[in-house]
């Protein structure tokens, strides 16, 4: 059964960090490429950062010097790290695995995990 939990989100002002976190299960780390998607309110879900199996990384320009995405098989988890967050960062933030996307993602419930930046 694939599982997927986010945490780490919180309320932040302009400038500041978070560092959100991803659990997962029924994923084979070694294998899948992964991501960070967000959705902000009335807008399309989008993929912020990827992670692939062979640990390359790719970022939407936005985003791009301000924030990190890691994972640690071990411990199956997916990270993403936030640094001088700006207001338009805000959304609800999941991960997922690529070949899922945020539609499979939603589809498989959870509340994600809710990023405001605001002064």
């Amino acid at each position: 059964e694939v599982q997927l939990v986010e945490s780490g989100g919180g309320s932040v002002q302009p400038g500041g960090s978070l560092s959100l976190s991803c659990a997962t299960s029924g994923f084979n780390l070694d294998d899948s490429d992964m991501g960070w998607y967000r959705q902000a309110p009335g807008s399309e879900c989008v993929l912020v950062a990827s992670i692939s199996s062979d640990g390359s990384t790719k970022y939407i320009d936005s985003v791009k010097g301000r924030f990190t995405i890691s994972q640690d098989n071990a411990k199956n988890s997916i990270y993403l790290q936030m640094n001088n967050l700006k207001p338009e960062d805000t959304a609800v933030y999941y991960c997922a695995s690529e070949l899922m996307g945020c539609l499979g993602r939603l589809v498989i419930g959870g509340p994600g995990t809710q990023v405001t930046v605001s002064s």
